[in-house]
């Protein structure tokens, strides 16, 4: 079941493993057969391994990003967030589709992003 206190404790972990791109951080926040959705029409990260090896890919250096959130919608089955991540010199909306499994684990995570216009 998904509560805003699931959902809250599961960002804290997100942005914990995104400062630290330590991969048991990472691996915590995903059920072993998640799927992770990185944009439009792209196939997805699919199981906890494959999951760690992209988001190394593409990580970022720890302190570089400012990041702040806030739920559209949480339900039983999901929740719907947007955020705003803030670099240096650029600033990116994202929105999230989060499913989270009862072990609050990510079964499923949708994330698309869109630079703001300089």
């Amino acid at each position: 079941m998904t509560s805003l206190d699931a959902v809250t404790a599961w960002v804290d972990n997100y942005r914990k493993a995104w400062e630290s791109n330590d991969p048991d951080d990472v691996r915590n926040l995903f059920a072993d057969d998640a799927a992770y959705f990185t944009e439009p029409y792209a196939k997805p990260w699919v199981g906890r391994e494959a999951i760690v090896t992209g988001w190394l890919e593409r990580q970022d250096e720890p302190g570089t990003t400012a990041f702040s959130w806030h739920p559209l919608i949480v339900t039983d089955e999901l929740a719907v967030i947007e955020a705003t991540t803030t670099y240096p010199d650029r600033v990116y909306r994202n929105m999230w589709v989060l499913r989270l499994d009862h072990t609050g684990q990510a079964r499923q995570f949708t994330e698309w992003w869109m630079r703001e216009p300089d």
